[in-house]
């Protein structure tokens, strides 16, 4: 789909028929590579600078992605893809837009929706669509490699001290975001980075079992992983990447290449072992991570301040993005003017209420039955019966961490409904197949 020839007679004719073909030229790019748009918008989300006027690629990104595959729709005469799935996103999706429209010129409050509900839920819809053939699942399965050998070697950078080799260099700024001491990566946040090096850990050895990288790169990704997710210095990253490693290695029908996996993360656990064993510095920072007693106090001030929130409107909530401003007047012992929840399913409580959790959990819901159902095309695609055995695990170690930290994050919830639509999509495929 390279022409849109017009039937026009004469040169005249012919000359204005070739200039609208060469103006729609970069339209039909765009219809014909949806794949590398999609991976590209992730990128973007991934690497955005959050304080600069440039942050806004990553909505250009998924603009241009947009374009792609709503016109490849029209153009190919499809149905658009919904699920059963799709019904509690739009019923979240218009609590969520009905709370925030009386603050139209609020930029914060729609960056934030956008990356929470909006994206990632636009994002299902389209992966299932995109990510449909074995050429394009493998494109996705090399950039979720590729991502992840970036994030390990930029927490491993971060816990040797080796800075100059951190890109971007944002990262480095104190002014930015949180946990400017620990290895939090573009995302700008401790939590965020282990979870993505989590998901995209269980992803990597899914790959390895499928023979895809079963080559020495692999293996040595493999190995710095566990160095990476201590980088993390979060103590429930830790225990999800402990406990997703052991279940996985339980799952799994084909134990002979998940054995291996974990072989490799014992040994990258005990190599990363020696590396802070023999840095004092380093040590230190650990054992004080470990006895640090401070952020539970503070979570449990902040918790309970919530739930006194939850009380007094239970029901429907406080409205999208309204419980940080008013936290801190139910918060004792700590004067800031704003406090985050540092918690997903309490900052839905207050906010949504009852009705806005109960949507969630719906939602949730119909990601866990995911893992059951019958997958379409070949025994070689990355969507397969094996990944829909991952497939939990992925979503207990969102879950997890979801209970420490508000997930705002688009990457990482993009990444998240991605890997949920490929699998609403392949499942989708056998009806499909048979109806034709």
């Amino acid at each position: 789909m390279s022409t849109f020839p017009l039937p026009l007679q004469g040169a005249p004719h012919r000359w204005a028929s070739r200039l609208i073909e060469v103006l729609l030229t970069p339209l039909s790019l765009l219809l014909r590579a949806p794949s590398f748009l999609f991976l590209a918008a992730l990128t973007a989300m991934l690497l955005r600078h959050p304080d600069v006027q440039c942050y806004e690629i990553d909505r250009v990104a998924f603009g241009l992605l947009a374009i792609s595959v709503v016109g490849g729709l029209i153009v190919r005469r499809e149905r658009s893809f919904l699920h059963r799935a799709s019904w509690p996103m739009l019923a979240i999706g218009a609590m969520v837009l009905a709370s925030a429209v009386g603050r139209p010129f609020d930029h914060e409050t729609w960056s934030l929706l956008a990356s929470k509900f909006l994206v990632p839920f636009t994002l299902f819809h389209f992966a299932a669509k995109v990510f449909r053939d074995e050429k394009e699942q493998r494109r996705f399965e090399l950039f979720a490699a590729v991502v992840l050998a970036y994030l390990s070697f930029t927490a491993i950078a971060f816990l040797a001290g080796a800075h100059f080799l951190i890109f971007p260099r944002f990262i480095l700024d104190e002014n930015l975001g949180f946990h400017v001491d620990r290895a939090r990566g573009p995302l700008l946040q401790a939590v965020a980075n282990g979870v993505s090096l989590n998901i995209l850990g269980l992803l990597a050895v899914h790959a390895y079992r499928r023979g895809r990288f079963r080559n020495l790169w692999m293996v040595v990704l493999l190995f710095s992983l566990p160095i990476a997710i201590v980088a993390t210095m979060t103590r429930t990253v830790w225990l999800t990447f402990a406990g997703s490693v052991l279940a996985a290695v339980l799952m799994s029908q084909k134990r002979r290449w998940l054995a291996w996996a974990g072989l490799v993360a014992i040994a990258g656990i005990i190599a990363g072992g020696i590396f802070l064993g023999n840095s004092r510095e380093l040590s230190g920072t650990l054992a004080d991570r470990m006895e640090e007693q401070g952020p539970v106090d503070f979570r449990k001030a902040v918790y309970a301040g919530g739930w006194e929130m939850f009380w007094e409107r239970p029901l429907v909530g406080w409205g999208f993005h309204r419980m940080p401003a008013e936290l801190p007047r139910y918060v004792t012992g700590y004067d800031e003017k704003v406090l985050y929840p540092h918690n997903t399913y309490l900052e839905l409580l207050v906010e949504h209420g009852l009705l806005g959790l109960a949507l969630y959990v719906w939602l949730m819901w119909e990601l866990w039955q995911l893992r059951r159902g019958a997958i379409g095309g070949g025994e070689s695609n990355f969507v397969d019966r094996e990944l829909q055995r991952v497939w939990p695990l992925i979503l207990l170690v969102y879950w997890v961490n979801a209970a420490l930290v508000v997930m705002s994050y688009q990457f990482v919830n993009g990444l998240l409904f991605t890997l949920a639509g490929m699998l609403a999509g392949q499942q989708r495929r056998p009806a499909l197949e048979h109806a034709c």
